[in-house]
């Protein structure tokens, strides 16, 4: 993991960056987010650094930190009165545009396959048909949100098949992951987001997709 070139983690960081950026700005600029994002990537952060994830035949899977955590934020967020109340006042247009994101993130991916640090089928070459959200997002925003040509069914439409998408991904990525659960890939396994800083993949742009789904479909849901 040592040798990968430069242009993938600059990639990868960028987007990451991004991401942060366009979900901040979809909750208002909440600094509560700014904070709490900036501790979950340090916290990943220095646990990845130290080998942790590295250790992949253990009970329960370590890899379970990455995600867990992040799964019960939002359900918290979906299942108190605080939560609601912020669920309810991000920003849809932004979170639609948000989605841009996937399109880099499906690069990265495809050069870490060259790189032989993740299977095929994590790729848009392989089952990973993510890629459709992220060149759909800028359209979907535009004609949704700008000229408001979509209606409400429409948009729940492609927040479910997009959300469909994240989930096939993260299903077939967690199969992968060398250890007792893998399923997947065995000719090449998913080491890659077990290592610094691709950890954060799972641990933070995972959540806040799925979450912007989430929050989407709440709101058009209700109107």
């Amino acid at each position: 993991m040592d040798n990968l070139p430069g242009y993938i983690y600059l990639v990868f960081g960028l987007t990451l960056l991004l991401a942060i950026l366009l979900f901040y700005k979809a909750t208002n600029y909440s600094k509560s987010f700014l904070t709490l994002i900036f501790v979950w990537i340090v916290f990943q952060s220095i646990i990845s650094l130290s080998g942790f994830y590295k250790i992949a035949n253990t009970l329960p899977p370590r890899f379970g930190l990455l995600i867990i955590p992040a799964l019960v934020f939002i359900i918290i967020q979906f299942n108190t009165k605080k939560g609601k109340q912020f669920t309810d006042g991000l920003n849809i247009k932004t979170l639609t545009l948000f989605h841009i994101v996937r399109i880099p993130v499906e690069l990265v991916l495809y050069w870490l396959f060259l790189q032989k640090t993740v299977p095929e089928l994590m790729t848009f070459e392989g089952r990973n048909f993510d890629i459709f959200s992220g060149l759909s997002a800028p359209i979907i925003f535009y004609f949704g949100f700008v000229k408001k040509k979509l209606n409400r069914i429409f948009l729940l439409i492609w927040n479910f098949v997009c959300l469909a998408l994240l989930l096939n991904i993260v299903f077939n990525a967690l199969l992968s992951l060398p250890g007792i659960f893998q399923k997947f890939a065995f000719e090449q396994p998913n080491i890659a987001i077990l290592h610094f800083p691709f950890v954060l993949l799972p641990s933070v742009l995972v959540p806040l997709v799925l979450f912007s789904h989430l929050a989407s479909i709440r709101q058009l849901l209700k109107k």
